[in-house]
């Protein structure tokens, strides 16, 4: 196995739509991360879906978080973390982290909950710190979290986007010396939200000039992070194994009426084959003329090596992907071709 960190996250209401933990193919991961546990304002921890988590059926097992332990039992080679919070659950942040008995509630059930669904550590997956006060008060949450869950007996992570809205409020020196890892989730740059549609998930720039939202990327987000005292060493580049697609645009730049998602496992198989890929911003795309979907963006094999090539040349962590479940099997696997860069 890789020196550098290969890790998956697992979204536990995939379990609703056949995909267990034991649909992972952990053999090429090094961590993976059960997503999501939820927070309440005074620091106490909530499930997500008590009976998806605890009590339907899943892998012979009572429950997707004692699946996720049988898991990582069949492979000891696996470190497995919760992952606390997300998109749709981080709203509690602000005010739990502002109060130091919250925080302490906090750090005093996060160590339980590891060691009663034999999880090794935590990632807190607050979406996102926006205001100065705010990431004062997450330096303060990942303390207290980390005197809780002393290294080396337990890991702590933390994903974070690669936008200077949110990393600049934070003391990345002071996180970098409590955090095992930064999961930089570098995709997600166009979407429904943004005025134009590209690349999702470029590692560099376009050469030419163009606008802001075009020149989004990982490697801007890996500069800022290792410049404001971040440890590269420390530092993991996120792969989505999804596609974004754009209805009515046929390129970066384009205006669109709407915005989609779509899972890479479920891409049809010429987009994947029929892709143009663009060798200096190491990502792929495709045009959907006939279907309507019009320009669509994504990573496929050859993205990845080139994405794991640069986590080599940079001396950074390793890479992981959102989400293991989206990934397909074989010579397609996105996480397999990210493992056999790495180790290579």
């Amino acid at each position: 196995m890789s020196s550098f960190a290969n890790a998956v996250y697992y979204p536990s209401w995939k379990v609703y739509k056949g995909k267990p933990p034991s649909s992972l193919d952990v053999r090429v991961a090094t961590h993976a991360f059960y997503a999501f546990v939820r927070v309440n304002e005074n620091g106490t921890l909530r499930l997500l879906d008590e009976f998806g988590d605890l009590q339907k059926q899943v892998d012979v097992e009572q429950g997707c978080l004692a699946a996720f332990a049988k898991m990582k039992r069949e492979n000891p080679h696996l470190k497995t973390l919760v992952s606390i919070g997300g998109g749709s659950g981080s709203a509690e942040f602000p005010i739990m982290a502002a109060d130091p008995a919250a925080r302490e509630t906090f750090a005093r059930e996060a160590p339980n909950f590891c060691d009663k669904y034999e999880f090794d550590g935590v990632d807190i997956d607050w979406e996102h710190p926006t205001r100065c006060d705010e990431g004062e008060n997450y330096v303060k949450l990942l303390w207290d979290v980390r005197r809780a869950l002393p290294a080396p007996a337990y890991l702590v992570s933390t994903a974070l986007p690669v936008g200077q809205y949110c990393l600049k409020h934070i003391d990345l020196r002071m996180a970098g010396a409590l955090l095992d890892f930064l999961n930089l989730m570098a995709y997600d740059f166009t979407g429904a939200w943004t005025d134009v549609c590209g690349h999702q998930a470029q590692l560099l720039a376009p050469r030419e000039d163009t606008c802001s939202t075009l020149r989004k990327s990982g490697a801007a987000g890996v500069d800022f992070v290792v410049a404001n005292g971040f440890p590269r060493e420390k530092t993991l580049l996120g792969v989505p194994a999804y596609a974004r697609y754009f209805p009515q645009a046929s390129g970066p730049g384009h205006s669109f009426p709407s915005a989609g998602e779509m899972e890479y496992s479920d891409m049809p198989e010429s987009w994947i084959s029929d892709a143009h890929i663009d060798h200096h911003a190491a990502t792929a795309s495709y045009v959907d003329s006939e279907g309507g979907k019009g320009f669509i963006t994504f990573d496929v094999p050859g993205t990845v090596s080139a994405k794991a090539r640069y986590v080599r040349r940079q001396q950074l962590g390793g890479l992981f992907y959102w989400t293991g479940v989206g990934d397909r099997q074989g010579s397609q696997s996105l996480v397999a071709a990210g493992l056999a860069t790495l180790s290579n």
